[in-house]
């Protein structure tokens, strides 16, 4: 690792704080934690990290809405997210990954596996295309190089994942990718992905790059196959 991961632990138990910062702090990367919401904002808006484990159940700003603000804050909406939470229940998977997450792990966990996550989000990130020209779609300019999306000249606020899934299906246009396909291309190195995470990903890019989510002019559906980037004129 040439220069050295920054990575924020939020949660307000010290002992998975320490687990945590050990097995981190072992394999190379920095680690600073934070206890509360709050603190963790201040710590964030300092520009000083790379990366974000996230507790939900915080004292202060509870750690989805920590999320969301962090997502609607341009200066701050690529930073990567790890959820790593007591709550299990689908339900809070699903809104977890709705409200920006790039990746959700419940408690118990194994440490093993959160620094495997850790590498992969971060494999993700590193792998954008050498390509620096923009892709134009309607009324969308998606710019490879700064990982940023403009509707009609007003940003949006993706998540990492959002946007490689959006870029992925827009340098293909017209061509349908199953459930299956999506997760190989941008979920590859986990293996503990569900197919409905391609689902939450198109619902929540539908939500920001659509006009009417219920009728998409650019994501489209095609029944019982997969989605695909409409030609849009």
């Amino acid at each position: 690792m040439s220069e050295q991961v920054r990575i924020l632990v939020v949660d307000d138990e010290p002992d998975i704080v320490e687990l945590v910062r050990y097995n981190l702090t072992k394999e190379g990367f920095g680690v600073s934690s934070a206890s509360d919401g709050e603190e963790a904002l201040a710590k964030i808006r300092s520009g000083d990290f790379d990366f974000l484990i996230l507790d939900l159940m915080l004292p202060g700003i509870r750690g989805m809405e920590l999320c969301r603000m962090i997502r609607n804050d341009p200066k701050t909406k690529n930073l990567p997210i790890i959820m790593l939470t007591a709550k299990g229940e689908e339900v809070d998977r699903i809104l977890g990954l709705e409200t920006g997450a790039d990746d959700y792990m419940t408690k118990p966990f194994s440490p093993r596996e959160l620094v495997a996550r850790v590498r992969a989000v971060l494999r993700r990130l590193s792998e954008r295309p050498a390509d620096t020209t923009v892709i134009r779609i309607g009324d969308l300019v998606i710019d490879r190089e700064s990982y940023s999306v403009l509707k009609r000249n007003v940003p949006l606020s993706l998540s990492s994942t959002e946007f490689r899934l959006l870029l992925y299906l827009a340098e293909r246009k017209g061509k349908i990718f199953s459930r299956d396909r999506l997760l190989d291309a941008i979920w590859k190195d986990e293996a503990f992905v569900e197919p409905r995470t391609v689902d939450v990903h198109i619902r929540r890019l539908r939500t920001q790059i659509e006009d009417d989510p219920s009728d998409p002019r650019y994501i489209k559906t095609r029944r019982g196959i997969g989605y695909y980037m409409d030609v849009v004129i």
